[in-house]
C-alpha cells in the first residue's frame, strides 16, 4: 500500500529534522524542502499534505499558497509564530486550511495532519455529479463547469459549494459554514466566509446571470439551484 505523502517545508533545518522524523516513525512519507522556490519543485511529487512555513527568505509561504493554490487541492497548514487575527485571515483568503502555532506539540500536529486527511479521504469517497441549470458539479473531481467552462475555485470555494449545493434550499449561516468547511479544529473566524462567498460569485458571474449563492439577510446563505 503506498505511503501518505506529507511535504514539509521550512528554512529552519532543525525543525524539517523534528517534524521528519516523527511522521517518518508514524508511518507516513516526508518530502522535505528549506525555501519557497524549492516547494515549487517539489510539488512533483504530488503530497497528499502540505505543512508549509510562513516565514521564509525568498518566497514566503503566504506567496507560495496563492501561486499553489488553483493547481494543488490538497490540505495546506501554515507553521507559523505569527498567529494574529489578520495574518490568519489572510492565510485562509490565499487557501490555507489551518495554522499551526510555533512552538506546537508534536502529538498534536500529528491529530490535526490526521484529521485533514481522514476528511479528505472521506471526500474522495464522495463520488457524483449534479446538474443545476447551466452548472455541473463534480464531486470527485471537485470540478466545476458553467456552460462547458470550467471554473477554477480554491480548495475552500469548492467546499463551500460541496455544502451548499448538497443542501440545496438549507440555509446556513457564516459561523455554521465555518465549522463544517473549517473543522473545530479552525483557528480563524466566520468572517472569512464574507470574502470567500464574494470571490465565488464573481468567478460564477464571469458565465451566467443566475445568483447560485443567494444571502438570506439576517440569516446566513443558501444554494439557489
Amino acid at each position: 500500500m503506498e505511503k501518505t505523502r506529507i511535504l514539509v517545508v521550512d528554512d529552519e533545518p532543525g525543525i524539517v529534522a523534528v517534524i521528519q522524523s516523527y511522521f517518518e516513525t508514524a508511518g507516513y512519507q516526508v518530502i522535505t524542502a528549506y525555501s519557497g522556490n524549492e516547494t515549487m519543485k517539489k510539488l512533483a511529487h504530488n503530497p497528499d499534505l502540505i505543512l508549509l512555513d510562513i516565514n521564509m527568505p525568498d518566497l514566503d509561504g503566504l506567496t507560495v499558497c496563492q501561486n499553489i493554490r488553483e493547481h494543488i487541492t490538497c490540505p495546506i497548514l501554515f507553521l507559523t509564530a505569527r498567529i494574529e487575527t489578520a495574518d490568519k485571515i489572510k492565510g485562509f483568503s490565499v487557501g490555507a486550511d489551518d495554522y499551526i502555532q510555533k512552538p506546537f506539540d508534536l502529538d498534536e500536529l500529528g491529530a490535526r495532519v490526521s484529521a485533514h486527511l481522514r476528511r479528505e479521504s472521506r471526500k474522495q469517497e464522495q463520488a457524483s455529479l449534479r446538474f443545476f441549470g447551466d452548472m455541473v458539479i463534480n464531486y470527485t473531481k471537485r470540478e466545476i463547469t458553467i456552460r462547458q467552462k470550467y471554473i477554477s475555485l480554491s480548495r475552500k470555494e469548492f467546499d463551500i459549494i460541496e455544502l451548499l449545493s448538497t443542501n440545496a434550499g438549507q440555509v446556513f449561516d457564516r459561523e455554521r459554514i465555518y465549522e463544517r468547511v473549517w473543522g473545530l479544529e479552525g483557528a480563524g473566524n466566520s468572517d472569512t466566509i464574507m470574502e470567500h462567498v464574494r470571490k465565488i460569485r464573481n468567478k460564477f458571474a464571469e458565465h451566467t446571470l443566475h445568483n447560485y449563492i443567494e444571502t438570506v439577510w439576517g440569516v446566513g446563505y443558501k444554494w439557489n439551484g
